[in-house]
């Protein structure tokens, strides 16, 4: 073994495993002066939790070989020399196209991405058993120029209780930036595109309640100083970060759960890779029993059918997917008048 590599041992459900860790003290986060070997510890500290929320699903690895500053890619194909404890999953993309992706299954693959530079990590709403079927509702709460964290908070309490009423229960989580994400559990009993409009119900319910508070228009110029809720990242192939994953953002924060009753009084600023793992020795795991409240999403598909009747239809796909039955034109609208 090289000097520039250390060994990190971590625990997992087969015992230790021994994760050779290489340039440690390369630095990830510079304005912190966090390392890629701080990195690893954080991941081992924060293990069990970790993979609770974001193992078992096909993840894409964002990677960061000069440290949050430099040049970035995304890995959704295990890398050559994968140890045999990181698998992966067929998953079929939006263009029908199939191809294997990455799934975490315990601690040490994670530490495993970190020596393979990865900072942020972007699970799928699926499991890897059934990737084509959504087991979790995610709603991103992105507040828009002249909104910030504090404007997103009344806007996730008001659709906890939207989702309860369409028999769903909510958690939510700091984005790690100035958004929120609110996940619901849902049975794995429909696909990407039926999840999709799920979450343009609630969505678009929600709007009409708070109409000065949130908007569901997808081009930027017609979202004012409200909180969007980001209906496209329900589909399929479109992806978050994680619970407990770092984001690359000069204060090393982490996205991380929160409880509805302290929600109020959150600082997202406050949950970094140095202080969460002893949050989590403090408080606990909000996400601990999340699946125990899986439900359906019957009556949200109602509400999509209702606003179907009354006129409302499908919203705009991203770019990058192929045209979808019913999709109004991707031209936005100041383009669109300066055409006719």
């Amino acid at each position: 073994m090289g000097k520039d590599a250390v060994i990190v041992e971590v625990p997992g459900p087969s015992g230790e495993r021994a994760v050779r860790v290489s340039s440690p003290d390369r630095v990830i986060w510079p304005e912190q002066g966090i390392t890629k070997l701080d990195l690893a510890h954080y991941l081992v500290e924060v293990g069990t939790p970790f993979v609770a929320a974001n193992g078992d699903r096909p993840v894409s690895l964002q990677r960061f070989p000069g440290g949050v500053d430099g040049e970035q890619f995304f890995s959704k194909n295990p890398p050559r020399g994968a140890p045999d404890y990181v698998r992966a999953v067929p998953v079929t993309y939006p263009s029908g196209r199939s191809h294997p992706q990455l799934v975490i299954d315990e601690p040490a693959a994670a530490v495993w991405a970190a020596q393979m530079n990865t900072v942020v990590f972007h699970p799928w709403a699926s499991r890897a058993g059934q990737s084509d079927d959504p087991d979790q509702l995610r709603i991103d709460l992105d507040p828009q120029p002249g909104t910030d964290f504090d404007d997103a908070v009344p806007v996730a309490l008001a659709l906890r209780e939207v989702l309860a009423e369409a028999g769903l229960t909510a958690f939510a989580k700091t984005s790690g930036n100035r958004g929120i994400h609110v996940f619901a559990p849902i049975r794995a009993e429909h696909e990407f595109l039926d999840v999709r409009h799920a979450v343009i119900a609630v969505s678009r319910e929600l709007e009409r309640r708070m109409p000065e508070q949130v908007t569901t228009a997808w081009w930027k110029e017609e979202r004012g100083e409200r909180v969007f809720l980001d209906f496209n990242q329900a589909n399929r192939d479109r992806t978050m970060a994680g619970a407990y994953s770092p984001r690359a953002l000069p204060s090393a924060t982490v996205s991380c759960p929160v409880a509805w009753d302290e929600l109020e009084g959150v600082d997202p600023g406050a949950f970094t890779v140095r202080t969460v793992p002893e949050r989590l020795r403090d408080v606990g795991d909000p996400w601990a029993d999340m699946h125990e409240y899986a439900a359906g999403i019957d009556t949200l598909l109602e509400w999509w059918a209702r606003d179907l009747d009354d006129g409302l239809g499908e919203l705009p796909f991203p770019p990058e997917f192929p045209k979808m039955p019913g999709e109004p034109t991707r031209v936005q609208p100041s383009r669109a008048r300066s055409t006719e």
